[in-house]
This record gives C-alpha cells, sequence and structure tokens, in this order.
C-alpha cells in the first residue's frame, strides 16, 4: 500500500513540476543521473507523512488485505483530495503541490528565500 500510494504522490508532484515549467529530472538533493524524477523525489518528501496516513487509515478499513484490490486502490486515490494547510490557507494536496512548486520558482528567481510547504499537524 504505501509503494502505490509514495507512487501517486510522486507522479503527482512530477506533474505540478512540469506545471511550473520546471524539469523534474533537475533535482536538488537527489543525483542519480538514472533517476528521470529527481527533483520530485525532492519536493515531495514532506508530502510523504500524509500518504504514511492515508495507507494507515486504508490498512485499519482492510486489515485482511491479501493484495492490492480496486477498493484500496481507491482508498488511496484519496491523498490527491486530502486538505493540507499552509501558513494561511487550506487546499487539497494536488494544489498543495503547486503551491510548493510554486514557491520554489520564485526562490529560483531570487523573489522568495524559502519554499512553501504544508505545515504538518
Amino acid at each position: 500500500m504505501l509503494n502505490f500510494c509514495y507512487t501517486i504522490l510522486r507522479s503527482a508532484t512530477a506533474k505540478a513540476i512540469v506545471g511550473s515549467g520546471l524539469l523534474p529530472a533537475l533535482g536538488i538533493h537527489h543525483r542519480n543521473k538514472y533517476n528521470a524524477y529527481r527533483l520530485a523525489d525532492d519536493l515531495m518528501e514532506p508530502y510523504r507523512p500524509f500518504a504514511d496516513r492515508i495507507v494507515k487509515e486504508t490498512f485499519a478499513k482492510f486489515p485482511d488485505y491479501k493484495d492490492l484490490s480496486k477498493e484500496i486502490k481507491f482508498e488511496l486515490m484519496d491523498i490527491l483530495t486530502v486538505d493540507i494547510q499552509f501558513e494561511k490557507v487550506t487546499r487539497p494536496l494536488s494544489v498543495g503541490l503547486s503551491i510548493t512548486t510554486a514557491s520554489l520558482v520564485k526562490c529560483y528567481k531570487g523573489d522568495k528565500k524559502k519554499i512553501s510547504y504544508p505545515v504538518l499537524k
């Protein structure tokens, strides 16, 4: 479950990166030249606790699961709609990723000094 949820999160992060005009292959800390999603791997790290929470909740609903059924996958897809809190606003996680990537662009331009990440509760 966790790997599946992280894959959803990683692909949504890559989509937000491309939507902000950046290249997902140009990472900040991740440097493996064979990894085409280095920047996605960098930016998704603070979002992993949200995936962990969804997996925990899904596991509680399906404690005897043997494989990833359609129902379980559907539950894990909720990661994209989880409400997350930034300093002043609450947005779905998929929108929050765009906020994070847009703030990274502002950092690269010198308009901002810190990337915007959600507040963990």
